[in-house]
Order: C-alpha cells, then sequence, then structure tokens
C-alpha cells in the first residue's frame, strides 16, 4: 500500500501536483496539509497533527466525509509530518510520497527533507514537487531512473559519507565514488539513457529527477 502525505508546505501548481496521484492511494493530512487535498478535490483517510493549521469546517467536513483524525498536542516533540509518516507505517504503508512538504518557511523545508534521513524509517519515502521528485537510498541500494533524455539529476549525500556511488546512463558518470555532506559534487546532472541507473554501497542519497 502507498500512502500519500499531503504537508501544509506551498504548492504552486496542482496539475502538475496532481500526477503523482493514484487513485487507490492511502492518504493521509498532516494537519494543514489538508488544504491542498481540498483543492484537488479529495478527502484524507487520517487527519494527523494538534489540528492547528487546518480550518475548523473543513475539519468538520472531513470528519463527515470519513475521516479518522489523529489529533496531538500542541507541545509535542515531533512535527506534524513526523507524526503523518509515522502512522503511515503503522496503518501498513510500503512506501511513502509527501506532497506539499517544501516551500515556505525554511526551516520547515530544511526539516522535511532532514526527515527522510532518519533511519527508523524502514518503508521507501519519496518527496513530489511539481514535476520533480526526490527520492531515497540507503546502501547496498540501486535505483532505476527512467525520463527524458536531457532531464535534470542530482544526488546528494545526507550522510556524512556515501560510498560507492556508481552511474550508469548519466551524462557525467561516476564509477565507485564517495560522495561527502555538504558536497556538490552530484549536483545537475543529465539523463543520458533510459533507464539509468544510481547505486551506492553505504550511506544515505537523496536523489532529485526532473520529469517533463
Amino acid at each position: 500500500m502507498r500512502a500519500v502525505v499531503f504537508v501544509n508546505g506551498e504548492i504552486t501548481d496542482y496539475e502538475a501536483t496532481a500526477r503523482w496521484l493514484h487513485q487507490n492511494d492511502y492518504r493521509i493530512a498532516a494537519d494543514g496539509g489538508a488544504r491542498h487535498m481540498e483543492t484537488l478535490g479529495l478527502s484524507p483517510d487520517v487527519i494527523v497533527g494538534d489540528l492547528d493549521s487546518i480550518d475548523e469546517p473543513l475539519l468538520a467536513r472531513f470528519q463527515r466525509e470519513g475521516a479518522a483524525v489523529e489529533r496531538h498536542p500542541v507541545a509535542k516533540a515531533a512535527t506534524d509530518l513526523e507524526l503523518a509518516i509515522a502512522r503511515a507505517v503503522s496503518d501498513g504503508a510500503t512506501e511513502v510520497l509527501l506532497i506539499g512538504a517544501l516551500g515556505g518557511r525554511l526551516d520547515q523545508t530544511l526539516a522535511n527533507l532532514l526527515l527522510l534521513a532518519q533511519g527508523k524509517w524502514k518503508v521507501p519515502l519519496a518527496v513530489a514537487e511539481g514535476d520533480q521528485l526526490a527520492r531515497l537510498l540507503r546502501g547496498p541500494q540501486e535505483l532505476t531512473l527512467t525520463g527524458s533524455e536531457g532531464s535534470y539529476v542530482s544526488a546528494i549525500a545526507l550522510s556524512e559519507e556515501v560510498t560507492g556511488v556508481t552511474y550508469r546512463g548519466l551524462e557525467y558518470p561516476l564509477e565507485n565514488a564517495t560522495l561527502r555532506l555538504g558536497s556538490t559534487r552530484g549536483v545537475s546532472n543529465t539523463l543520458a539513457s533510459s533507464p539509468a541507473r544510481i547505486s551506492i554501497d553505504t550511506g544515505i542519497l537523496l536523489v532529485a529527477q526532473q520529469f517533463s
């Protein structure tokens, strides 16, 4: 089961966002992320958070439509997004896609991206933003990339170092390389052929890809 978590960040292109959604997704609203679901004409299966960002009329409407509510105190040790991912995993999700996780406040954007690197998540996590998709690799792992030739692909280390980084089918190849936290070496590559592959031996790597 794939869970999609709608976050209270910015979405500037709802048409592009809709391309990532499937009819049978398990839909979770992380508090104010429910507003994006309303815009897209969707209803959540679950609403998670301290509920300080969702409009009361919208909350009441979604409850009437059958949404479960997992309410947390305002003073809590985790963000609404972290709690929503935990709910998705506990409900049986085998992969989690985040929508609306970027934009707006810089601190929340950074926290949302770094949240993906937490070792406690045992399912694949991804973030969609417009025509872009960011996926996480935990070594040893390989990722297959499909798409239009010339579209960009970037790889960014989220652990102190990522070893054994090897590209196949990208314009600028790597062979058994090491990418370190803070390095821009893996930024702005392009797809030379499809399918392409990125594999790593150890570490945590964020791979962002553009889809036209």
